[in-house]
């Protein structure tokens, strides 16, 4: 008989971890197993966006975006990639004491957060200029808490503060604009539960930073368990929260009828197509 020999891990062996305070082995493989999970979603809901209804594919493909950049982001982060050694402001001595801190990490929430807001924006109702609030909300957090992950001095705290302060002006958007606007249209019944659940895990966020990059009191792979969890908890499982859900909508009621239609309306009078300005089309009577 042929035995089957293990596939052993050599990500860490192509691209040596730096810092003290590193990624080990265990760590990549925990990482191959969250990529695994964004894939396979992605995957899926590719595969169910052929099965939607026409023109109301709107949040297959938010979430093809988000899971797709995840997936990218993941094999970066398990391939040991995306990486710097950064000193810490805990024992600092002659050893030069370093973390390893994964800017690519930041970079895949930077991608992928956003698409989520957008999704919650469109159910909620709320105003483009709300939606786009609350992007710019989520890229300046992010921003901040990378930014401070490569300050060596304890001055990286006010760069915490600063992200943390953009992460409560999100929340305080999300379930007070977005429960308005939806208790208007009626979506509140979905959106409440999904909008309160991405808030609570984003909170756990600040607790696993301030263990992680911040106070250095876990070790980089305990910090991407913990990530990794919460990162799930947050795009993939959202996702088909959304895909589970997305059936029962009324897209007229969500002001999404437009995705039915594209650039061009059915003609109602059953003789073509009617458009707008310069594409507009003459239908047969």
């Amino acid at each position: 008989m042929v035995a089957i020999a293990p596939r052993d891990n050599d990500a860490l062996k192509y691209n040596p971890p730096v810092g003290a305070n590193h990624l080990v082995t265990n760590g990549s493989d925990w990482l191959w197993a969250v990529d695994a999970v964004y894939i396979l979603s992605l995957l899926l809901i590719l595969g169910f966006s052929f099965a939607a209804r026409y023109g109301e594919r709107i949040f297959h493909h938010i979430f093809t975006i988000a899971l797709l950049a995840g997936s990218i982001g993941y094999f970066v982060q398990a391939s040991d990639l995306g990486n710097v050694a950064v000193g810490t402001s805990l024992n600092q001595s002659s050893h030069g004491y370093s973390r390893q801190i994964f800017y690519a990490r930041y970079i895949t929430w930077f991608v992928t957060w956003p698409p989520v807001l957008l999704a919650l924006a469109l159910l909620s109702g709320v105003s483009w200029a709300t939606a786009l609030f609350n992007i710019a909300l989520a890229w300046t957090w992010i921003c901040s808490w990378l930014a401070g992950a490569l300050v060596v001095s304890s001055y990286k705290w006010g760069l915490y503060a600063f992200g943390l302060f953009a992460y409560f002006l999100l929340a305080i958007s999300l379930l007070h604009t977005g429960r308005v606007m939806a208790l208007q249209i009626t979506s509140a019944g979905h959106y409440l539960p999904l909008a309160g659940w991405l808030v609570f895990c984003w909170m756990l966020y600040a607790i696993a930073r301030g263990h992680d990059e911040g106070g250095n009191k876990i070790s980089v792979t305990s910090g991407f368990i913990f990530y990794g969890i919460l990162d799930i908890l947050t795009v993939p499982l959202v996702a088909w929260a959304f895909m589970s859900l997305a059936s029962r909508w009324d897209y007229e009621a969500l002001g999404l009828n437009y995705t039915r239609y594209g650039r061009v309306r059915p003609s109602r009078t059953g003789g073509g197509v009617l458009g707008t300005g310069r594409n507009k089309v003459v239908t047969n009577a």
